[in-house]
């Protein structure tokens, strides 16, 4: 069978549903090649469930800070994880639903499979075959699994949210988003987690600031932060298991051991190469700024490109792919600097630009730093005081802001509309002309002297 298209996307998640859905948009009649449920991992197991956990990770500390107050002090309730995990498995089974209307709805056909490229125009799944003019791969990520002996005994964030019940005590390996986030939401909900780190700090390419506070953070939590360890085994130990690291250090007894060290494009199974198109050694697939390849009407969005691995980054990539390709918009391509981003961590993290540190890489003395810590009004009544860091990153005489960073409750929520500001060119007078909106933490950062 050979099915003719105008767009095939392979892979069905953000950034595969983002450009076939706008190309339908547009009248062109598109096909979704996504073997797993749609959504891809931001809706089945990486953003949403991970926020879910978020907020029941953040009620938990609502519980711990009632009685501070003036609500009775009971013995706080412990997490219903199976239940907790019903509820969440449902609402994605809802979603994923959502997806599947929505591409009915537009009359954009999605074949359930693995495609693999037979030449640039034409893809085979299962014996049938498609072309299209254009194809564009969103085939996004894959946890990564270290080459040591016993790292089956592991799980990633795959596995994280198959979990029927709550580990008690969790070794995660790692230092990224992944790792920072799942040791903040299981340490609330009461895990015993032990991070270990490669190197000294979490969150290394974000600013100095941010790790640093978030790693303070951790530790008042109870998170046992590991530095310099380097896994060479994990051994068994009866049921549980033991990290043996290269240093000769052993770390045990856990329930759990979560890797956490990265992700890796999915295309080794596209026949890429059977094709000509261009990748890295590790995957990766090279595009210019329009998202295309070396090879003529071959496309690639979201994390197999290597750039931000963010869901609303392959989402807009998609978009304006589209916008190029059915409407005529011949210039149009993202524009991947100043792009926002948050941590889901307690608290959360909120940064957008240049650190301090690669500022005054690029600009040396023409950089001015702002700095604010306080602790933030709701922690007025309580026994634990978080503290919120923020910083802004000033260049030039103009004092343009090429850097925002932020730490502290409330910090995903405020960053959108500074965003904004950011990428509108914004300089620290602008920030200092704004009225303060109080009692805020938001409001620090324009009136930072």
């Amino acid at each position: 069978m050979s099915t003719d298209y105008d767009l095939i996307s392979i892979g069905g998640g953000s950034g595969g549903l983002a450009v076939s859905q706008r190309a339908a948009e547009y009248g062109a009649r598109a096909l979704v090649i996504e073997p797993k449920p749609l959504g891809g991992t931001c809706v089945n197991a990486g953003c949403v469930p991970k926020k879910v956990m978020w907020n029941a990770a953040s009620i938990a500390h609502a519980l711990d800070d009632a009685p501070e107050y003036a609500f009775d002090a009971v013995p706080r309730a412990s997490v219903d994880w199976p239940r907790l995990k019903a509820a969440r498995d449902a609402y994605i089974a809802r979603l994923n639903g959502i997806y599947e209307r929505n591409l009915e709805r537009k009359s954009i056909t999605w074949v359930r499979g693995r495609a693999r490229f037979v030449d640039p125009h034409t893809v085979s799944v299962d014996g049938s075959v498609y072309r299209a003019r254009h194809v564009v791969i969103a085939t996004g990520g894959e946890p990564i699994v270290p080459p040591v002996p016993g790292a089956e005994r592991g799980i990633t964030s795959d596995g994280f949210f198959a979990l029927e019940t709550m580990p008690r005590r969790v070794a995660l390996v790692g230092t990224g988003y992944v790792a920072v986030e799942f040791a903040c939401t299981l340490a609330a909900l009461g895990a015993k987690v032990t991070l270990f780190m490669r190197q000294e700090r979490v969150l290394r390419s974000f600013d100095v600031m941010l790790s640093a506070a978030l790693m303070t953070e951790m530790k008042g939590d109870g998170i046992e932060l590991v530095s310099h360890a380097v896994v060479r085994e994990v051994a068994a130990a009866g049921a549980a298991h033991r990290l043996v690291l290269v240093d000769g250090r052993e770390f045990g007894d856990f329930d759990c051991v979560l890797w956490a060290i990265g992700r890796q494009p999915a295309t080794a199974d596209l026949g890429l190469r059977d094709v000509g198109v261009a990748t890295y050694d590790d995957g990766v697939v090279i595009t210019d700024r329009f998202q295309a390849t070396n090879v003529e009407g071959v496309y690639a969005i979201g994390d197999v490109t290597g750039r931000e691995a963010l869901t609303p980054v392959a989402i807009a990539a998609g978009r304006r792919l589209s916008d190029r390709l059915f409407n005529g918009q011949a210039d149009r391509h993202l524009d991947y600097n100043l792009i926002p981003t948050v941590v889901f961590t307690h608290p959360p993290i909120g940064t957008i630009g240049l650190t301090e540190s690669a500022a005054r890489e690029l600009h040396g003395e023409a950089v001015k730093v702002y700095r604010s810590s306080f602790v933030p009004l709701y922690h007025a009544l309580t026994a634990r005081k978080r503290r919120a860091e923020m910083k802004l990153v000033c260049v030039g005489s103009e004092e343009r802001i090429v850097g925002l960073h932020v730490i502290g409750a409330g910090s995903d929520e405020m960053l959108q509309g500074f965003a904004v500001a950011m990428k509108m060119g914004a300089t620290k007078a602008d920030f200092d002309n704004t009225v303060a909106i109080h009692p805020t933490s938001a409001e620090e950062l324009v009136t930072m002297r």
